[in-house]
């Protein structure tokens, strides 16, 4: 089944693929994307079925007879267990369970009579995606694959939504390229045997949150382990942030139950009133096991660095490009310790806490119960008395909410009351965006708004799984990059597993004034030390950000001289030219910039990328 070149292999971490059906036309296409370097995994007819880049570490395959499977990425999953799956498959609609089951972060591919079905993850770390070409329908792991297969340029609207801050669902998850579809991360895709038709297909959905946080919290713990355990389960040396966070000490204090031997890494903040480094020695006391290594705070780099040097990116903007060198800079030297994978807290902050639009709902079913609350959130929040009632009395769906938006683009930043008891943050475009870049994103807004759906119609839910899959669209570039710095990350916290288990809880449980990520410190009682559960704060590297403006100016004029988002008329650059000369202005602290350097820094990427393989 599986025919190797000599050259093949890539770093773990990396893996990118395409999927063709067991058609000679498929097989055809399939030469053009099998260059020297690439692996390749056959049908059992011979033909290509799996075409791409991965690390034997991060695929397991399995056939029986027209059936086949993959797994790629992590995932604990052994070859007997699929095989015996792919013995009994007779249809790929039974696959849903199987992808309900398995821990771990993974696509999923499958094979039967000729069709192909391909699936990446509900949190959307893991991605699909379809185009046809020449006559015959593929699917691959990344947009641009494709995109480069069918030699398109960035499409000018699809690039003007990625100037909106931000840009709500769903219009963050569409392709840059019209011609490539995009597959929601709750479906998959099934390509017919001749390969001219395609699908999707729902295969996740969220879990109603009915269950108490008592009942739940086991469940959670277990998740949260297994979710731990498919990255160390093989032993060696793992590493892992310990920011002294809830998030990042608890996955410290599972891998530390684990047989690798862990090095723990604090980067402490620069800010003075940072407590980050108290709190992480005070776990580390406890893991008499494990080597801590303390960085020093002034070699970390700051916000906005390195914009100018980017060729990592993968198949959209993205501002994770503003921490990029942050988020890279502690990893070689991570590696030389040892270390075949880097564990993040990552995600603790979407699936252990949530949104308060809940009450929005709350408020209609158990009233009193979310009058107390809300009394708490809104000393917290500094919500005016009078913005919360107007919140929580708007009932417009989604739709309406996302047409409305579309009229108030120029508008001044909405409340955080609006935005918390909504359906999100009302998108905004600021003075450098040009009046056409402007119509091109109303106009996709208003086309979105006419047939979209919620994710959920529950706001509260809805919001929550915006966010997971918002932030999974940065974290995903962010472990290609990682991959390319020779140290591969993993976030057990976005696992589907882990994020099912936290949002089955109450949302009255969830959600709440009065406790700080309750769901998280019941889960891990017990396991971790009560004192390291006490944590009520959270660093925000505001100082880091501020000085990085300052720091990086010069970086900051030098992209936008010869700016590609200006040569499209999307911005003007003069304006962000003169921005650029004055970091002190008001309101660029708030990262209103964020989407015009990430579209921009992308850009110019995707040209480099362009000449270095023309």
């Amino acid at each position: 089944m599986t025919e190797l070149h000599e050259s093949a292999g890539t770093g773990p971490g990396d893996a990118d693929f395409a999927v063709f059906t067991d058609c000679a036309d498929a097989a055809a296409v399939a030469r053009s994307f099998a260059p020297p370097g690439r692996r390749t995994l056959t049908h059992a007819s011979g033909r290509p079925w799996l075409v791409g880049h991965w690390h034997d570490e991060e695929i397991v395959t399995a056939s029986a007879g027209d059936a086949a499977l993959a797994v790629i990425g992590c995932c604990p999953v052994e070859a007997d267990v699929l095989r015996r799956r792919a013995a009994r498959l007779t249809d790929l609609a039974e696959l849903d369970a199987l992808a309900r089951s398995l821990p771990g972060s993974f696509h999923l591919v499958a094979a039967l009579d000729g069709q192909v079905r391909v699936q990446g993850t509900a949190s959307g770390l893991r991605l699909v995606f379809h185009a046809e070409i020449d006559g015959v329908r593929v699917a691959a792991s990344r947009a641009d694959t494709l995109a480069a297969a069918l030699g398109l340029d960035p499409d000018p609207r699809e690039l003007a939504v990625r100037l909106l801050w931000p840009a709500p669902y769903p219009l963050f998850e569409t392709s840059l390229w019209p011609p490539v579809t995009a597959v929601p991360p709750h479906d998959a895709v099934i390509v017919a045997a001749d390969g001219r038709s395609a699908r999707h297909t729902r295969w996740w959905t969220p879990p109603e949150p009915v269950r108490s946080l008592a009942e739940t919290a086991p469940l959670i713990r277990t998740a949260l382990r297994e979710a731990v355990d498919a990255r160390t389960r093989q032993g060696g040396v793992v590493s892992c942030d310990l920011s002294g966070g809830l998030d990042s000490t608890s996955v410290c204090f599972l891998a530390d139950r684990s047989p690798a031997r862990v090095v723990a890494s604090t980067w402490p903040g620069r800010d003075p009133a940072d407590t980050d480094l108290y709190w992480a020695e005070l776990a580390a006391g406890h893991l008499p096991g494990v080597e801590h290594v303390v960085w020093d705070a002034d070699a970390s780099p700051l916000v906005y660095e390195d914009l100018l040097g980017i060729d990592d990116l993968l198949d959209e903007p993205t501002i994770g490009v503003m921490d990029r060198s942050r988020a890279r800079h502690h990893l070689p030297a991570l590696a030389a310790r040892g270390s075949r994978v880097h564990l993040t807290g990552i995600g603790g902050d979407h699936v252990a806490w949530c949104s308060e639009a809940y009450y929005h709902r709350l408020v209609r079913t158990r009233p009193l119960f979310a009058l107390r609350q809300l009394r708490g959130t809104r000393a917290l929040r500094h919500w005016p008395l009078g913005g919360t009632v107007r919140a929580l009395a708007d009932s417009r769906p989604y739709g309406r909410w996302l047409a409305d938006a579309a009229g108030r683009l120029r508008d001044p930043s909405p409340s955080s009351v609006s935005c918390g008891l909504g359906w999100g943050m009302a998108p905004r475009l600021f003075g450098w965006v040009t009046p056409d870049a402007e119509r091109l994103a109303r106009r996709a807004l208003l086309d979105a708004a006419a047939t979209v759906a919620p994710l959920h119609p529950d706001r509260g839910m809805h919001t929550d799984l915006e966010q997971i899959r918002s932030t999974t669209r940065i974290i995903r570039q962010w472990d290609r990059m990682a991959a390319r710095a020779g140290l591969p990350m993993a976030h057990p916290f976005l696992d589907d597993r882990v994020i099912e288990a936290c949002l089955a809880v109450r949302p009255g449980e969830r959600v709440t004034p009065w406790a700080y990520k309750p769901v998280l410190t019941a889960a891990m009682r017990g396991l971790v030390p009560e004192e390291c559960l006490r944590r009520t704060t959270k660093a925000a590297a505001s100082m880091d950000a501020a000085n990085g403006l300052r720091a990086h100016r010069a970086d900051l004029l030098a992209l936008w001289e010869d700016s590609r988002l200006e040569g499209l008329g999307l911005v003007d650059g003069a304006q962000l030219r003169d921005l650029a000369r004055r970091p002190a202005s008001p309101g660029l602290s708030d990262a209103i910039l964020y989407s015009t350097i990430a579209a921009e820094v992308w850009l110019r990427g995707l040209r480099r990328s362009r000449a270095t393989h023309s």
